[in-house]
């Protein structure tokens, strides 16, 4: 490269290649110019009408679907459809059987009742042109008697006898075309005169080594290294070449330690703020489920304080009620924090075979002066043990959840039914509350962290929203299912475990088919 550079050349010659290739490229680019202008002057416009064909086709199975189906009257599609029409400028109007109208995007609806009856009844405007033909439709272009405008119409019957009429201007595709053409050619235009500047500098033959370190010392400017001085005379120039090319290598080595120190600054910075999300989300899981046993524990203390009881007995279970739930507070922090390990895949779930029966009725028996207060009935008909395998303590605290979010939620009868059901080689459980459904938007993000779908009430309860995603985090854990189903009284969150005992039936409190509530 750099002996051509040296090479002496006629003056007359110097300049003659930058010269060619501007002029080469000017008049490529001119030529695609014209021959995009030519297509899209010729034929962009029935592309366009095309496409508005397609369109209004669509918006027709869709209006024809939507009258089959029965939703042509609710709100969700008026919007839906409105926004379609909205969006490919068609403007409709629909008639029932007896010529009344049902629907129409345009205040002149009249003028467009009698241009669809008069399709119809065949009574065809004077420039007419028809562009497709259905078993119940037309397509046409149609202009305006009034306005002497052209139409693109779509018009017919739908398959529950209702009749249509769809309209879209075509002055205003025509006049996009120009517009087109007209953006094409001054674009077009600029463009050839700022290629052929760059063509003509570009192609300029780099005559002089100082004009190859000047490049590479701008590319170092902007932290590129890779450019590097490959001439090998004895010159001067040559030493100065070498010298930055050692420059270069220094520079890119520092950067380099540069960059590495301030990724691993940037990880410190990110590992700090996972941990204070992580420690956040920690408190929040703590004070949301640390909840209910505190206030069993206030309840008994409350009742032995007060002497509801006056024997021994009694008194000593209560006592014995109290330390309890404290040592599962105690317990229930430790595993809090193994489920927050959980999530990130650090710790091994526990495999084991429980009774699942005996964990809830325990459960539910702790619960039982609560429930009082409350004056919620539960009901649980199963009784005979029922053998699963999975981690004992997380399927408490999933268990625990779904029935605190029970108690927070009842309402109506304010009846809890908890069921086991049997399909397959998996136990179903499900914790089922009378009360006002889950909207059907929100069940999805229920499993959310945080997510709650009434906020005011949630804080009426002292909820933090972070229950439910718990359940999520465990049941993943375990690789089986979860979900809530809202049904007319009430709402029913479950979970599946795999069974590990003989078959139960009926007669020890088990079904074999998932049960219905209500």
């Amino acid at each position: 490269m750099f002996h051509t550079m040296v090479e002496r050349r006629p003056a007359g010659l110097r300049h003659s290649i930058k010269k060619q290739m501007a002029a080469v490229f000017s008049l490529l680019m001119m030529g695609t110019i014209l021959l995009c202008w030519f297509i899209n002057n010729f034929f962009l416009g029935e592309y366009y009408i095309s496409k508005k064909q397609n369109a209004m086709f669509a918006t027709y199975q869709i209006l024809n679907m939507a009258a089959t189906n029965g939703t042509l009257s609710t709100d969700s599609f008026d919007i839906e459809f409105q926004k379609n029409c909205g969006k490919y400028n068609i403007n409709y109007i629909l008639l029932d059987a007896e010529s009344k109208t049902l629907k129409t995007s345009t205040p002149d609806y009249s003028t467009y009742s009698q241009r669809l009856l008069n399709n119809l009844f065949g009574e065809k405007a004077e420039h007419q042109k028809l562009l497709e033909t259905g078993e119940k439709y037309e397509i046409q272009i149609a202009e305006d008697d009034r306005t002497a405008t052209e139409f693109l119409e779509m018009w017919g019957v739908l398959d529950n006898g209702n009749l249509f009429l769809f309209r879209s201007p075509l002055e205003s595709i025509r006049e996009s075309v120009k517009l087109a053409n007209r953006f094409l050619g001054e674009v077009g235009i600029a463009s050839a005169i700022i290629s052929a500047v760059i063509v003509y500098l570009i192609s300029r033959q780099i005559t002089k080594p100082i004009e190859e370190l000047t490049g590479i010392s701008e590319r170092m400017i902007h932290l590129d290294f890779d450019a590097k001085y490959t001439g090998k005379s004895r010159t001067e120039i040559a030493q100065l070449g070498q010298n930055i090319n050692e420059l270069s290598y220094t520079l890119e080595q520092t950067i380099s330690e540069l960059k590495s120190a301030n990724n691993e600054l940037q990880r410190d910075i990110e590992r700090k703020n996972k941990i204070d999300e992580m420690r956040k989300e920690f408190l929040a899981n703590v004070s949301h489920e640390l909840k209910t046993p505190i206030a069993l524990i206030q309840g008994y203390a409350e009742g032995l304080k007060e002497g509801i009881s006056d024997d021994e007995e009694s008194r000593n279970f209560y006592c014995e009620v109290i330390m309890d739930e404290a040592a599962k507070m105690n317990n229930m922090v430790k595993k809090l924090m193994t489920l927050n390990e959980l999530e990130f895949g650090n710790e091994k779930v526990e495999m084991e075979r429980f009774d699942i029966v005996a964990l809830i009725q325990n459960y539910l028996q702790a619960s039982e002066l609560l429930c009082r207060q409350k004056e919620i009935e539960v009901i649980m008909e199963a009784k005979k043990p029922v053998y699963v395998w999975a981690d004992e303590f997380m399927i408490e605290e999933v268990f625990g959840n779904y029935f605190s979010n029970a108690l927070n939620h009842i309402a109506g009868k304010r009846v809890i039914d908890v069921k086991l059901n049997r399909h397959d080689n998996l136990v179903r459980v499900s914790v089922f509350n009378t009360g006002e459904q889950i909207p059907e938007d929100s069940l999805p993000h229920i499993w959310d962290k945080f997510y709650k779908v009434d906020k005011a009430r949630t804080r009426a309860y002292g909820g933090s929203g972070v229950g439910l995603s718990i359940v999520k985090a465990v049941m993943e854990a375990l690789n089986q299912e979860y979900g809530a189903v809202n049904y007319d009284n009430g709402v029913e969150f479950w979970f599946e475990l795999e069974s590990a005992g003989e078959k139960v039936d009926d007669e020890k409190g088990m079904n074999t088919e998932e049960s219905q509530n209500g």
